[in-house]
């Protein structure tokens, strides 16, 4: 496997990874109101492959928050108790939203990253051609 394949199956797969997770804090950022939800994460891990000598981005399994969720008093919501509370969600969007922003620029490096081998891919095939 040359090198400019490597380093497209690298930026690939931080590319999947942070599409997935960019997905992951668009569902916390939409049921922010949704009673009972918890924030879903996602963590990365390195694949190492011995057959192809690469070392991939995956990420693991989603986990959900274990924070308390936030209590809300409102008597005449459907879903409240004897004491007029039901539980929230434990979303903080100005948290959901700088993770948005992390991962979004860490997609766009990693585009770049994929463009500029395959730029430099093609850029030897036309040297090789002449």
């Amino acid at each position: 496997m040359s090198e400019f394949s490597k380093s497209l199956m690298v930026s690939s797969s931080g590319l999947r990874a942070q599409a997935e997770r960019l997905r992951h804090l668009s569902e916390n950022i939409s049921n922010a109101d949704t009673p009972g939800y918890r924030r879903k994460m996602v963590a990365f891990e390195t694949a190492f492959s011995a057959g192809q000598g690469v070392a991939e981005v995956n990420t693991s399994r989603v986990r959900l928050d274990k924070t308390e969720l936030e209590r809300i008093h409102d008597p005449t919501h459907p879903m409240a108790d004897e004491t007029g509370h039901y539980d929230g969600s434990n979303v903080d969007l100005i948290i959901e939203l700088a993770d948005a922003r992390e991962a979004q620029r860490s997609y766009e490096a990693n585009l770049k990253m994929f463009e500029q081998s395959r730029k430099m891919s093609s850029g030897l095939m036309d040297l090789l051609r002449r």
